[in-house]
């Protein structure tokens, strides 16, 4: 495949807004009073104040446990002047010459994450965040299933915690009136599922309600129950209702960001953010084509090969259908992933010469999302004990195709999310702890997307069926770059799209309409996967290239994961000085 080309042009386009940016920024390199560990430590701080869930979500010592963010529009200027002031300390610092040291590290996570942040402000996310994928209740409710609660103590945070959720509602609410005021507002057709999933929240089984359940002291789960009955059960209710009597018919026609004031300038700023280069929709748009070409290709070969007198549309379609292809129930879905995460685990020393101590289990979606994703992953605890949690998709199982299974599994564990993710965490003092907590797409997604292919390598597909959804995966990817670019740039209506991707992958149809239904409320994240894999595997052929029967796969990637969550065009500069290193030894 033709990795490097297009790559090392879209490198050069993030350099030169970089150098742009450098340029504008006040004051001169070394001017500044304070180290980058210094700023760094304060960027944290301020960080975990701001976003107390994170201490949560990463069981970071010492953390309490007891507020949510402040969502309100006060707080998020507030920050937004702290980032400014930041991004100009860093500027006037310059970026630290010795590749792969501490400095080096969380000087590029830093600068990038705050670069990307400020230009990520054009498109104004906070007051239009209503849809499956980015509203309140997608987003903020995980923590409260892995809310801390094996002490009195624990418990009343997690009530105080609960019972701030109805001011935090109450604020999304305020923000999304401000945003209609404004010109601004989520795609209608992604509003409607809203209403349905906020209002599932209070049936049995939410997960607000999970930590009464695990905590399996009944006085405790009936306190908690007073709250969400009096305090958060009434905000759900307002607003479900303002979703559905005020901003369903106020929300925009338009699936296109540009439907939204500066919604030309959003698209490249999102792109930017998510995947930490800036290739412009066109180049995107190109690429994801000749992606699905060479994809297609290798679909033919396993076609020709073993199923004969298949096209890949017909093919894409009977892997969805076919009884043959499908399971028949949900346990047999869960039942098949949870094989297949074992004997994954079993190859990895082969590829890697340093694996994370924590586990990973596998659950189905709960009740209230479980036709919202098609497979997530949600981190393990930074001293390990705590499992990371891969949520699979179980609903219509003889509409769910078998092929499609083990590369989602694969990307979402092991090698994928879950050991890239957990050996950031464990880094300990190697790198600072900005490296372990903060995450771009690009790389993440990147990884996760990589790991696919991967797996084949290590023979954890069973054959050709397998072999098949692996492609079909990558191809949606590839399609991702197609359709994103399509519906937000050029105006790609939404059942183009969803048609492309059907005659492209393997997915459910349910599940593509819920991908395509993301794309629309989500723009440009969905195009950091194939951008960061193509970028990791060109960097696996540099090496390859150049150190020939030198070169250590397990070297390498123990390389692009020592540093945490690094931008890609760092983990370029990263590889390229192992490289050198590697020759300078023989």
């Amino acid at each position: 495949m033709g990795w490097r080309p297009v790559i090392a042009k879209i490198s050069r386009t993030l350099a030169a807004a970089t150098l742009a940016l450098a340029l504008a920024s006040c004051g001169e390199p070394g001017s500044s009073s304070r180290s980058v560990e210094e700023i760094a430590n304060e960027y944290l701080a301020a960080l975990l104040q701001r976003r107390p869930d994170m201490g949560t979500y990463y069981s970071i010592p010492s953390s309490r446990h007891d507020r949510l963010p402040d969502n309100s529009l006060e707080a998020l200027a507030a920050w937004q002047q702290r980032e400014d002031a930041w991004l100009a300390e860093l500027e006037r610092i310059g970026a630290p010459a010795e590749i792969g040291s501490r400095d080096w590290v969380t000087y590029g996570i830093l600068r990038e994450t705050l670069a990307a942040s400020i230009g990520y402000r054009v498109c104004r996310t906070e007051l239009w965040s209503v849809s499956s994928a980015t509203g309140w209740h997608n987003t903020l409710l995980s923590i409260f299933e892995i809310q801390p609660v094996d002490t009195p103590e624990l418990q009343q945070q997690a009530l105080d915690r609960l019972s701030n959720l109805a001011v935090y509602i109450d604020t999304e609410i305020a923000n999304l009136r401000a945003g209609l005021a404004a010109g601004y507002s989520a795609p209608r057709l992604n509003v409607p599922a809203v209403i349905e999933e906020s209002r599932a929240l209070l049936a049995e089984g939410s997960p607000l309600l999970s930590p009464g359940v695990r905590a399996e002291d009944p006085a405790f789960a009936a306190r908690l129950r007073e709250v969400f009955d009096r305090e958060v059960a009434p905000a759900v209710q307002r607003y479900a209702a303002f979703i559905e009597d005020s901003y369903l018919d106020a929300a925009r026609e338009s699936i296109a960001i540009r439907g939204n004031p500066d919604g030309e300038q959003c698209y490249p700023a999102a792109v930017r953010y998510f995947a930490t280069i800036a290739p412009s929709a066109a180049e995107i748009h190109e690429l994801g084509l000749e992606q699905i070409a060479d994809i297609r290709a290798e679909m033919l070969e396993i076609i020709d090969a073993h199923f004969p007198g298949e096209t890949i549309e017909s093919l894409m379609v009977r892997l969805n259908e076919d009884p043959k292809f499908t399971f028949e129930t949900r346990q047999a879905v869960l039942d098949y992933s949870l094989a297949a995460l074992g004997a994954a685990r079993e190859r990895m020393s082969d590829a890697f010469g340093r694996l994370p101590e924590a586990d990973v289990e596998i659950k189905p979606y709960p009740t209230y999302r479980e036709n919202s994703g098609t497979g997530e992953y949600h981190a393990s605890s930074e001293d390990g004990t705590r499992p990371g949690i891969y949520y699979i998709a179980v609903v219509n199982p003889k509409q769910r195709s078998i092929a499609s299974q083990l590369s989602v599994l694969y990307h979402e564990t092991y090698p994928g999310h879950h050991l890239q993710g957990a050996i950031a965490l464990e880094l300990g003092d190697r790198v600072h702890p900005i490296a372990r907590y903060l995450y771009n797409s690009g790389y993440g997604e990147g990884w996760g997307l990589y790991s696919e292919r991967l797996a084949d390598e290590l023979g954890l597909y069973a054959g050709p069926l397998d072999r098949i959804g692996m492609l079909s995966d990558q191809a949606a990817r590839a399609a991702r770059l197609v359709v994103d670019s399509g519906m937000h740039t050029m105006g790609w209506p939404r059942e183009r799209a969803v048609d492309y991707m059907l005659s492209n992958t393997a997915w459910a149809p349910g599940d593509i309409e819920a991908e395509i239904d993301r794309y629309i409320a989500w723009p440009g994240q969905a195009t950091a996967y194939m951008l960061g894999m193509l970028e990791i595997r060109w960097l696996r052929d540099l090496a390859e290239e150049e150190l020939g029967e030198r070169f250590d796969l397990r070297a390498f990637h123990d390389r692009v994961l020592e540093n945490g969550s690094i931008t890609l065009p760092m983990l370029e500069e990263s590889v390229e000085a192992w490289v050198a290193t590697e020759l300078e030894k023989n």
